[in-house]
């Protein structure tokens, strides 16, 4: 996803919230610490299709926002 960014395309992660400290630290050591992170319930693997859309509902608007801001 940084590479990405640096080439001036939108991209976000979907992190999870235990792990957004780590993903906020990660997008600084590649050099893109604007990296939108799209915040979901932890855990994501070993669930249901239907806790997997749950999550993807959670994550979904937040990307549309980074989209719209973006492209603004």
């Amino acid at each position: 996803m940084a590479q990405l960014t640096k080439r001036g395309l939108i991209a976000a992660v979907v992190c999870s919230d235990n792990f957004m400290k780590l993903g906020t630290a990660q997008a600084k050591v590649f050099g893109v610490p604007d990296l939108p992170l799209l915040k979901i319930r932890h855990p994501l693997g070993g669930l249901t299709m239907d806790k997997v859309r749950e999550r993807a509902a959670v994550a979904l608007p937040q990307l549309i926002k980074v989209v719209r801001e973006k492209q603004s």
